[in-house]
């Protein structure tokens, strides 16, 4: 694979980067409105900037021709902020990956690309968040910041840093088979690695005593009865631990759209924040957003 290969997607890849795009154009066309705030992007986990979605053959029948299995390029999220119209002022994708950010700088230097200030940032994209975010003029600054880790990379610390801007609109991806995965079925499973990847993530260690309840193991014969702990929230309980947290946090917070796979599995949660408090604000982000998760819930 060449250095800006990245091989990935399916549906709801295709849904999740509609959905951006789309807002990322109304953000920015109601913004322009208002010149006197500069227009930025932040992409965190920001890859290559576009993607490899290989396509399956089919054997030919009666009615139709053989098709080949073919591999097609499309745009994935640091390439479709470059795309946006208005344009954003500044774009900074973030990558940890040496092969990614490669690719990032020479997506950044194509020559359609090349008057607007883009920037690629080499490192922890937690750690490269807050760094940013704490040297900004966000009296003078508007962003929107995508958030889409891979597995639950996202601190709960940077998520606060976000909050604090009271100026950037928020996309987070929530890895639900990552919740899923770590908050094991029982308790004697879940070990210390587990809950602080857990507690990192959600900012609290109070999702043990929401998703856990004792039980006893034992019988009339045995003198001891042991104690177990097991998960009894579902998927749907967990999701809504991750809605509440998050409103506690931000001022708004939109219902998630649940993303499947392509076995229509439930694989993450799409949330949209925002950080700014005043209701001329939200007055402005928030019908867009809900009419483009609306539009997507019914693609589904």
């Amino acid at each position: 694979m060449g250095i800006g290969d990245h091989e990935f997607g399916s549906g709801l890849t295709d849904l999740k980067l509609s959905i951006i795009a789309d807002y990322l154009h109304r953000y920015n066309t109601a913004l322009s409105k208002q010149p006197f705030f500069e227009r930025w992007y932040f992409d965190a986990f920001a890859g290559t900037g576009e993607r490899t979605v290989r396509l399956s053959g089919s054997h030919g029948d009666l009615l139709s021709e053989p098709v080949e299995e073919r591999i097609e390029r499309r745009r994935g999220s640091a390439r479709i902020a470059l795309d946006t119209t208005p344009p954003f002022h500044r774009c900074i994708f973030m990558e940890q990956k040496k092969r990614h950010w490669l690719a990032l700088e020479a997506l950044c230097t194509e020559p359609q690309y090349s008057s607007q200030k883009a920037v690629v940032v080499r490192g922890d994209a937690n750690k490269a968040i807050q760094d940013h975010i704490n040297s900004v003029n966000w009296r003078k600054t508007r962003a929107v910041i995508f958030l889409d880790p891979y597995g639950m990379n996202v601190e709960w610390r940077t998520l606060e840093a976000i909050r604090r801007t009271e100026a950037i609109d928020l996309w987070y991806l929530v890895s639900l088979s990552g919740l899923y995965r770590q908050a094991t079925h029982r308790g004697s499973a879940l070990d210390e690695k587990k809950r602080a990847a857990l507690t990192r993530m959600l900012g609290t260690s109070a999702w043990e005593s929401a998703w856990y309840e004792e039980e006893r193991q034992g019988s009339l014969l045995s003198k001891l009865d042991s104690e177990e702990t097991r998960r009894t929230a579902s998927l749907d309980r967990m999701e809504s631990f991750v809605l509440q947290r998050l409103r506690d946090l931000f001022p708004t917070v939109l219902e998630p759209l649940r993303l499947r796979n392509d076995r229509n599995a439930p694989m993450f949660s799409l949330f949209f924040a925002m950080s700014n408090p005043s209701p001329a604000a939200a007055r402005v982000a928030k019908p867009i957003a809900q009419h483009i998760l609306e539009k997507a819930r019914a693609r589904r």
